[in-house]
């Protein structure tokens, strides 16, 4: 009998024990699904993510709100450069467009980034069959990550995280240049159309002094002078007007073109100041210009993020030679507990090889690529800014020694018919070479300032900060030498 109790209390204690086991158990497999649930919003973001958020969170104002949402300043009745520069950058659709591309390139971190990568897996299983069992021993829980989605070693999801952050880089850049591309086309068709709007002041005023002599000629005409002067007079007049007509057509088609890059219906008015703008200062000199400028190219600047991300996607396939691994665990009731482990061996090594090959060429094609642009810029940047001191020279030539000359050719031309020294051709010849120069003075200050705008665009930055910043260096430089 009392050997019949002990057998009894020894079952009931070896009974506890598989349960303590199964709970025991049943607590380390939710304490590693857990564990692979917190690893779920995991990120390994690369070096250098924040400073790109901070980038885009800085650039972001002007288009998060949606358009219809957007408080957009109209433009006032004359409208500056500065005006018109500032509501493109608004309102233009493609400059919105490259910014959105950028953001959706930093979310791609996110994506690539994350780790597990793969998802968590839940297996229930119960066992049906004859044998005197408890539901419990029947019941067989597991857990694992999707056996059709290998789990990355976190090396390859940091790597790919870094691929990632160059293509963000690479989209900034690209914003970054097709703003500067915006404002040197903006800045182009403004000028333009202030050349336009400044040849038709021109070219008013020839007609008004055109009426004058067709007054005059026809004045002499009923005196009994020639005939021929009032012909002479009328002709250049209609001539003259058709000119005329020609230009105030083309400002509007010009207006049209421009309010359609800040966003504005085409026929909206946009109203010009009554004379060219100004000359904007170059303060940096032609030296100091090559050497910041071109470094500071956004394209380069984009191009020079490709390399780095395809460097980036070369080490990425390179590390496809490592194993990955799906862990799993699993209980079946107070049976069996196990812990187990899958190793996925890379066998593919010609297809391996073979993505390495493809991840090198691709970037010594980058790299060639960005050899060649930065050639290309550097060459059109000095080209550019050897019109632009051109067009500096032409327009000074002509202030200082043509125009007065023109000016006093005109005068004395007229003084001259006036007295009947001269035929009336002289004259038309006279205010034809004045009209002449006063349209080479516009085209050469407008020509000075559309190459500045160029200049810009090639170094993605404006001119005045590129003078400040030469000042600040030549400074700095000055106040070494002195320390020294």
């Amino acid at each position: 009998m009392r050997s019949a109790r002990n057998q009894s209390d020894l079952d009931r204690r070896r009974t506890g024990v598989a349960r303590i086991a199964s709970a025991c158990a049943c607590r380390g497999l939710i304490l590693a699904w857990g564990l692979a649930t917190g690893l779920a919003g995991c990120v390994l973001a690369p070096h250098g993510t924040g400073d790109e958020q901070a980038k885009l969170d800085a650039a972001s104002p002007p288009y998060e709100p949606r358009i219809e949402a957007r408080l957009i300043p109209e433009l006032p009745a004359v409208a500056t450069w500065q005006d018109v520069l500032s509501r493109a950058f608004l309102a233009n659709g493609e400059l919105e467009s490259s910014y959105f591309e950028w953001r959706a390139a930093f979310t791609r971190i996110n994506q690539v980034a994350t780790w597990p990568n793969s998802n968590g897996a839940l297996s229930f299983g119960y066992l049906f069959s004859p044998g005197n069992m408890k539901a419990w021993d029947r019941t067989t829980i597991g857990a694992g990550f999707d056996p059709s989605m290998n789990l990355s070693l976190p090396v390859k999801t940091r790597t790919a995280g870094k691929e990632a952050l160059d293509a963000a880089r690479e989209a900034g850049d690209r914003f970054r240049a097709v703003k500067f591309d915006l404002q040197r086309r903006v800045l182009v068709a403004y000028l333009d159309l202030a050349l336009t709007e400044e040849l038709i002041r021109i070219e008013r005023d020839n007609l008004t002094f055109l009426k004058l002599l067709s007054d005059s000629a026809a004045d002499r005409a009923e005196a009994g002078g020639p005939m021929q002067d009032l012909f002479k007079a009328l002709i250049e007049s209609e001539t003259a007007q058709n000119d005329l007509a020609g230009l105030e057509a083309k400002a509007q088609s010009m207006r049209g073109m421009l309010n359609g890059m800040l966003g504005r219906d085409a026929a909206a008015p946009l109203g010009m100041p009554p004379d060219l703008p100004s000359p904007r200062s170059v303060i940096a000199d032609d030296a100091t210009l090559i050497k910041m400028a071109v470094s500071q190219n956004p394209e380069l600047a984009a191009l020079a993020q490709q390399v780095a991300g395809r460097s980036d996607a070369v080490e990425l396939a390179r590390l496809a030679y490592l194993p990955d691994v799906i862990p799993s665990a699993s209980i079946t009731g107070s049976v069996s507990q196990s812990l187990g482990a899958m190793l996925m061996v890379p066998t593919k090594l010609p297809a391996i090889r073979a993505a390495i090959d493809e991840a090198e060429a691709m970037t010594r094609s980058a790299e060639a690529m960005l050899r060649q642009t930065t050639q290309d810029r550097a060459a059109r940047f000095v080209a550019d800014l050897y019109l632009m001191r051109n067009a500096e020279r032409e327009t000074e030539l002509y202030r200082a020694r043509v125009v007065p000359a023109a000016r006093q050719l005109v005068s004395s031309s007229r003084n001259a018919y006036a007295a009947g020294t001269i035929v009336f051709a002289d004259l038309i010849d006279s205010e034809r070479m004045f009209i002449s120069v006063r349209r080479m003075v516009a085209e050469a200050q407008i020509e000075r300032e559309q190459r500045l705008a160029e200049l810009e665009a090639l170094a993605g930055v404006d001119i005045e900060t590129l003078g400040r910043q030469a000042n600040t260096d030549t400074a700095s430089a000055a106040h070494t030498a002195r320390a020294e």
